[in-house]
């Protein structure tokens, strides 16, 4: 069946070539090679917009999983200085110094006379960008990875935006 097949092509072929139509069946085997490269680049689209969207969700898990441990650090920070506060005698603010800021702790809120200092250089860094930013309307979360060295992918954007949202709430941003 297949000999069969091959000689009908090979028939074909010479009957075409023997009445002079061999550029028109050339521009048919160059557009059937066309079609067949047309349908692999859809397939290769297809399988990259999956890929994408695996990846961004993801990253979407990967934030909330950052964003999680952040409030658990942050609460349990909370309960141990209530704690402490509870069972430790009062002392001067003003003659213990404030320890070196870590990277994941938490954010207090602003009061009259609080260094920035006591931040993260995280949050040190996003309140320096929007302070030279000001008078300047709103700042993007966007704006604000891409200034500080961030890829602008959605989990990086979320995290500068939970932080940015993080100072707000606490008054470091008005």
């Amino acid at each position: 069946m297949v000999l069969g097949g091959v000689r009908e092509s090979f028939d074909v072929l010479f009957r075409l070539f023997g009445e002079g139509c061999a550029v028109a069946s050339m521009l048919g085997l160059l557009e059937a090679r066309e079609v067949a490269a047309r349908v692999r680049v859809e397939d290769l689209r297809e399988a990259a917009a999956r890929a994408a969207a695996v990846l961004e969700a993801a990253e979407i898990e990967l934030d909330r999983r950052v964003i999680a441990r952040e409030e658990l650090v942050e609460a349990l920070a909370l309960s141990a200085a209530e704690t402490t506060a509870v069972t430790e005698p009062e002392t001067d603010a003003e003659s213990v110094p404030a320890p070196a800021p870590l990277p994941g702790t938490t954010v207090p809120p602003w009061r009259e006379g609080l260094p920035v200092a006591v931040l993260a250089p995280d949050y040190q860094r996003i309140l320096g960008m929007v302070a030279d930013r000001s008078g300047q309307g709103p700042v993007r979360a966007k704006e604000v990875a891409v200034v500080l060295g961030l890829e602008p992918t959605p989990a990086k954007v979320e995290g500068v935006r939970s932080k940015a949202r993080r100072l707000a709430e606490r008054g470091w941003l008005w």
